[in-house]
């Protein structure tokens, strides 16, 4: 067996295992969360659990963290193209939206602290510190979505993806999909589970 003929079965495996091993994370990562949402759950038959309207940022950052995926999906169709230039713009735009989704996270907890809720310290709540590590957990999450954009964006600039090879750029949109779908989850949780 030649040299090049073993690199390209290393390549093929490293292929077929990529998607199912992102996959595999993804539900661990699942999980995690329905764990600790399940434990908000249990924790608000507490005396002390205090009830609260999420605000408006979160609601903003939402909005953000949709249109990410949006321009995701615009990138992945115009990539498949071979549209490199419109593909990287998308790209960027869901960089800014997710950074945008970040900085709109940090507002709504000053919001919250502004109306005297926080997080840890003698004035806080167990479902204010609740509410604080699930999300400051996700934040993590969507931070390691933002290192994964950034490694798409620097190979869609190496012209590494094309419509034939787009397999790293599909691993990562997936990821960032997941995470944004994830936020969605937790948005909708906090709505109507008080």
């Amino acid at each position: 067996m030649s040299a090049q003929t073993l690199q390209e079965e290393l390549t093929a495996g490293k292929r077929k295992s990529a998607k199912p091993m992102l996959w595999v994370s993804m539900i661990s990562m699942v999980m995690f969360f329905a764990g600790l949402t399940s434990a908000y759950v249990v924790s608000m038959k507490r005396d002390d659990w205090v009830t609260f309207d999420l605000p408006q940022a979160f609601y903003t950052s939402t909005i953000l963290i949709i249109l990410s995926s949006v321009t995701l999906i615009l990138s992945q169709k115009l990539l498949k193209k071979n549209n490199l230039k419109g593909s990287l713009a998308l790209l960027l735009a869901t960089l800014l939206l997710g950074l945008g989704f970040v900085w709109f996270q940090y507002v709504g907890f000053n919001e919250l602290k502004a109306v005297g809720l926080f997080f840890t310290g003698p004035e806080s709540t167990v479902s204010t510190s609740f509410i604080l590590g699930i999300t400051f957990m996700h934040i993590l999450h969507l931070l390691a979505g933002i290192i994964v954009l950034l490694v798409v964006i620097y190979n869609h600039f190496k012209k590494k993806y094309s419509a034939a090879d787009m397999l790293g750029f599909e691993l990562g949109g997936i990821f960032w999909h997941f995470v944004d779908v994830l936020w969605i989850y937790l948005f909708f949780f906090f709505y109507f589970i008080r």
